[in-house]
């Protein structure tokens, strides 16, 4: 692992080039968990001390809470806090059968009949779940990381079904389900099925008008780009793009890096506004992800 403690934080000047920036803003102000993505990522860093970290957030039912979503405050385990966990044991090559073994334990526990889970910021206990209505935007995330790394538990069956569904089914959609849906397709198993359901979700993304395609445009302020759907090359969601429209979407990501080296938060659908603090780690949240997606195109300087 890289000599990380030889990083200096108080340089006499500030560094210079999009990654020496990021990796001031992590190393200031991120919790322990993203700085040693980051070094992950970035700086030749191990999976155990990630794992160590993530452990941190784990319950006793298999779920995850204490605030890993920075937005949803508290230690109850919620689905969007596994779904986070998931993502990061994914990053790191660490989401196999034997880890997953309590995370589809949790998630059986809290979904539907369907196998659906509740919309974010849900907390359910005691079966509620079954009372409320399944959220494609909660739910494929998780299903599509778990076929990505081929982890098989009954739950993911009928979870599996119900994102099929529900994503051959969009019609009036936003883009926090489009997000979802392009992570499951990315990674279901039945590949031309999901080549298929992606092809036409591309269709509704660009006739429905849920991404911005000339992010230079007057009238700009906020919305959905390309990279937002395809956030790697291999993406089924790279097809929607021109090669130059992908190419606009990465260069205003790129400029949208702030003086201090971190990137603007995303606002998780569905959650309360951040406070000062969950806002903070919640950027450098975005920060590492939008590294990554400059890093996936061959765009990180």
């Amino acid at each position: 692992m890289a000599d990380i403690a030889a990083v200096p934080l108080t340089p006499a000047s500030p560094p210079r080039g999009t990654l020496a920036r990021a990796e001031r803003f992590v190393w200031l102000t991120a919790r322990v968990l993203e700085q040693r993505l980051f070094a992950h990522h970035f700086r030749d860093g191990a999976a155990v001390p990630v794992e160590t970290a993530l452990e941190a957030y784990r319950n006793d039912d298999g779920g995850y809470g204490h605030a890993l979503e920075p937005a949803l405050r508290g230690p109850a385990s919620l689905p969007a806090h596994t779904a986070r966990a998931l993502h990061v044991l994914d990053a790191v090559g660490r989401c196999d059968a034997r880890r997953a073994e309590g995370v589809c334990r949790y998630l059986t526990s809290v979904s539907t009949a369907e196998g659906a889970l509740p919309a974010v910021g849900t907390h359910v206990n005691g079966g509620g779940a079954a009372r409320l209505p399944g959220s494609l935007a909660a739910t494929a995330p998780a299903v599509g990381l778990l076929h990505r790394n081929e982890v098989w538990h009954p739950w993911l069956f009928r979870a599996t079904d119900f994102c099929r569904q529900a994503v051959e089914s969009l019609e009036a959609a936003r883009p926090g389900d489009v997000e979802a849906a392009v992570v499951f397709l990315d990674h279901a198993p039945d590949r031309i099925r999901a080549e298929a359901a992606a092809e036409r979700l591309g269709r509704l993304v660009r006739r429905e008008r849920l991404v911005v395609l000339d992010p230079d445009g007057s009238g700009h302020a906020s919305g959905e780009l390309p990279h937002d759907y395809a956030r790697t090359p291999d993406s089924l969601a790279r097809a929607w793009f021109t090669d130059a429209e992908v190419e606009r979407s990465l260069d205003a990501l790129a400029a949208a890096q702030r003086d201090d080296g971190g990137w603007p938060a995303r606002r998780l659908p569905g959650a309360p506004e951040c406070t000062p603090g969950a806002l903070l780690e919640t950027r450098s949240i975005a920060t590492i992800e939008a590294l990554r997606t400059l890093a996936a195109y061959g765009r990180l300087a």
